[in-house]
């Protein structure tokens, strides 16, 4: 009977018992997962601080790299045998350029259009064209009977009025002394002014005509009359043909006197308030395009022409080559205001990806061999001035810092090369 009662009871203590024992064990299986999990991340957090340094350390010596192959290394015998320049940044005057184009002009009073006074037939042609001529030289000559009517009717005009002037003094005398009508001394006096004014007139046309009037009042009459020159220059264009018939104010010459040659700049408006007289200017014409010339401002203009908006400077030509004619294209810089800047020459100065750079140049002794070093150096440029340009420098070099005056070309050259390499 107890035998019964006993084994009910182990039961039911066992079944209280076993799920805790359970849980605990699975309580101290999951507490031993969870330490080696926090192991497996502090390893891994260890693992990965391990890995994130030598990436520091790779990244700091790549760019020390980069930096070491910005610089381009020289020997001393490469250094000698590109002979280059090497000292500090000068200071310089610079002025400042105001960059035009225009032609080459003359001015309407060195220019001519030679015409006839009256209708007439050419009957030589003295000149060619390009041919130099001075003021007064006969150009050709043209004939016609009005011409010859012209000088008969200046003759009879003329003696008449000699004739009216001797009678004219004589009614004066007679009214002076109260002898003479005072009708007859007036009508006398009118006909005198009115054959005096006709005389003068014939006279002026014959002097346009280059005809000596002395000697048509001699009686001499001239078949034909010379077309002259009204200014020293050169024979433009010959617009004749012998035996032509050339009406009055009809062109006969064009002559041009490139003596006074100059330049005819066009200045844009926002350059203009920089601009005035006693300006150097520079400039090359599009046919001979190696050749510098030099001019002074001597006019600026004080109106804006329409197209484009700008406005005309004359300067006066220092040395008018023979090859200048008036048309010729033209391009040229006027110097402006003129200030003190740290400057190069323009061969110490390379453009690359639109950027501009000089080289800073240091030397390294070793094993008793000198190395030449040069660092670019970014840069900003001003104006320029006959093969100098202004320096502005980003950030300040060290004092007495020396740059390469030259051979900027050469030395990025040999810098993509080292890159090059050093990609390979």
């Amino acid at each position: 009977m107890k035998k019964y009662i006993l084994f009910p009871f182990t039961l039911v203590l066992i079944a209280i018992l076993l799920p805790s024992c359970t849980s605990k064990s699975a309580d101290n299986s999951n507490l031993r997962e969870g330490k080696n999990q926090a192991s497996q991340k502090g390893n891994a957090k260890k693992e990965h601080d391990h890995d994130e340094h030598p990436h520091e350390d790779s990244a700091n010596k790549g760019q020390n790299d980069a930096e070491e192959m910005n610089a381009v290394h020289l020997s001393t015998q490469k250094f000698n045998s590109l002979n280059i320049k090497v000292n500090t940044i000068p200071t310089r005057a610079l002025s400042g350029v105001v960059n035009v184009n225009g032609r080459l002009e003359l001015f309407p009073q060195h220019k001519a259009i030679v015409t006839a006074i009256l209708g007439a037939n050419v009957i030589d042609i003295k000149v060619i064209e390009g041919e130099k001529v001075k003021k007064g030289q006969v150009l050709a000559y043209l004939s016609h009977p009005n011409l010859t009517n012209l000088q008969i009717a200046y003759i009879k005009v003329y003696n008449q009025m000699q004739f009216l002037e001797k009678e004219y003094d004589r009614q004066k005398r007679l009214y002076d002394e109260g002898i003479g009508s005072g009708k007859t001394y007036q009508q006398t006096q009118a006909d005198y002014q009115t054959i005096k004014g006709e005389a003068k007139g014939f006279e002026a046309q014959l002097k346009q005509l280059s005809i000596d009037v002395r000697q048509v009042r001699d009686g001499n009459i001239f078949q034909s009359v010379p077309i002259v020159s009204p200014i020293d220059g050169y024979i433009e264009k010959v617009l004749i043909q012998i035996g032509q018939f050339i009406d009055p104010q009809v062109p006969l010459f064009g002559i041009i006197n490139n003596d006074y040659i100059h330049a005819d700049l066009m200045v844009f408006e926002k350059d203009v308030h920089k601009v005035r007289e006693g300006q150097k200017v520079s400039f090359t014409v599009q046919s001979v395009p190696d050749k510098n010339l030099s001019a002074i401002i001597f006019s600026v203009g004080k109106n804006f022409e329409r197209n484009p908006m700008a406005v005309r400077v004359h300067a006066e030509i220092d040395q008018k080559e023979h090859f200048l004619i008036p048309g010729m294209y033209i391009r040229g810089k006027i110097y402006t205001e003129s200030a003190s800047v740290k400057a190069l020459p323009e061969e110490a100065i390379i453009v690359e990806e639109g950027k501009s750079y000089i080289f800073m140049v240091e030397t390294h002794q070793e094993d008793e061999k000198m190395e030449w070093v040069f660092s670019p150096i970014e840069i900003r440029t001003g104006i320029s001035d006959e093969g100098w340009v202004e320096i502005n420098l980003l950030e300040p070099l060290p004092r007495n810092a020396k740059v390469a005056w030259n051979n900027a070309y050469y030395l990025i050259a040999e810098m993509k090369k080292g890159e090059t390499s050093l990609e390979d």
